[in-house]
């Protein structure tokens, strides 16, 4: 069914540019607009949000840094072969790449996993907001702990948060348009982590629990649901110019989680996430840097919220509503109904998010191994690339690797639980 269509398209040469004829209704509403430098911002700022704060896990492990190279250079071949595909039939969408490979199935897979994904790390952010502002607050105000103030309760903070910042960035038409806001939040980061090298202290080492080190570091660059839709809003879009975006997205991320490895190992942190500033208020919860570090993360982490929601709202939109053009209505009300869905979460379930743990593990290794690499070796043609040519090998054995890593990330998550050793996962 495809072979001919696929064969239709093959003429086309790798540095596809935009014309009116995608496949995807939505995207011929813009000729790439975003510059190179704001690209290489959203980018980076989509791979933080899912592993800077997820990495206190790993920090005190000695092969952090094999890992961690590893896994950046595994991330920029998987967008090689995600843009490979795409430069092929002259689709910028994810979800239509997995409809282009396997009909309907490929198409709908694609789409859940996105929104699975991106509403379990949107939750986990917001989950800090929710545990962290209030007590900055607290040390800014100097309040009284139970003054009982309403701007002192998670609860309402986090929807403030939600209603003033995350909601009207979210509205935006494009991705491109996040590019400032991204910038802002990576250079907070920059903050952090320059903050945590002057102030680290010497604890004595005992290593955290490795169970969760390879899983965590394995989705630290996850990135691939942004990937597509940042490339069709480039201007002048080639796949040469893509791959550049991403490698240097993936290398200032992988200088940024070294850093934070690095001096994690001489700060020992007791437990991922919103712990990972808990510690620091455990020294002194007054000091002034401390402080405008943990509001530097909690920007930051509040400031991805927005870039994580786009594919999310496109992988709805191209489920439910297919072939339908942009509409600002459905636009927002998307938008307004995922960020009140993920609060209620955030509010009401806390508890709820360790099971995102194992939606990570699951939806993760598809976006990041198994999708790209099955779309791939179903959409070039056989008689560009046979079966047996070393691409299509080296694909089939990337995706073997992400069903190794869906199994690994399981099983330690279940071991985890069944030991009943973990006493953190209420706390993610």
């Amino acid at each position: 069914m495809n072979r001919c269509s696929l064969q239709g398209h093959c003429q086309l040469n790798v540095d596809w540019r935009p014309s009116n004829r995608f496949d995807d209704p939505d995207s011929t509403l813009f000729e790439g607009k975003t510059s190179f430098g704001m690209s290489v911002f959203n980018l980076g700022n989509a791979i933080m949000g899912s592993g800077i704060l997820g990495l206190a896990y790993a920090m005190a492990n000695t092969g952090i840094l094999f890992l961690l190279t590893a896994v950046a250079g595994l991330s920029c071949y998987s967008i090689h072969l995600l843009l490979k595909s795409s430069g092929v039939v002259g689709i910028r969408s994810y979800e239509q790449l997995g409809f282009r490979a396997f009909g309907m199935t490929g198409k709908m897979a694609a789409g859940i996993a996105i929104t699975l994904q991106n509403i379990g790390a949107m939750s986990s952010y917001l989950y800090i907001v929710k545990s962290e502002f209030p007590l900055v607050l607290q040390a800014f105000l100097k309040a009284d702990t139970n003054s009982g103030e309403w701007y002192l309760n998670g609860n309402y903070l986090v929807v403030l948060v939600s209603l003033s910042v995350i909601l009207p960035l979210a509205l935006m038409k494009q991705l491109g348009y996040l590019g400032y806001a991204s910038g802002f939040s990576l250079s907070c980061m920059v903050f952090f982590l320059s903050a945590v090298s002057i102030y680290h202290h010497h604890h004595s080492l005992s290593v955290p629990q490795t169970a969760y080190t390879i899983p965590i570091l394995a989705f630290a660059f996850v990135c691939h649901p942004e990937v597509l839709p940042i490339y069709t809003e480039l201007r002048n879009p080639t796949q040469r110019k893509m791959q550049h975006i991403s490698n240097i997205s993936i290398l200032i991320m992988y200088t940024m989680y070294f850093l934070a490895a690095l001096f994690g190992y001489l700060t020992f942190y007791t437990n991922v996430e919103a712990e990972l500033l808990h510690t620091y208020s455990r020294i002194d919860p007054y000091d002034t840097l401390i402080l405008c570090v943990r509001l530097a993360v909690l920007t930051a982490v509040t400031l991805t919220v927005p870039i994580v929601l786009f594919p999310v709202r496109r992988a709805i939109q191209e489920m439910i509503f297919p072939n339908k053009t942009f509409n600002w209505i459905r636009h927002v009300a998307i938008a307004v109904v995922l960020l009140t869905l993920i609060n209620m979460l955030v509010i009401f379930a806390p508890n709820i998010l360790g099971i995102f743990g194992i939606i990570g593990a699951t939806s993760a290794p598809c976006l990041i191994f198994i999708f790209p690499a099955v779309f791939y070796i179903r959409i070039v043609p056989k008689d560009k690339e046979p079966m047996r040519s070393t691409p299509k090998i080296f694909a089939a054995c990337f995706a073997g690797l992400g069903v190794l890593f869906m199994i690994m990330s399981l099983s330690f998550i279940i071991i985890d639980w069944t030991t009943g050793s973990s006493s953190t996962l209420g706390g993610h």
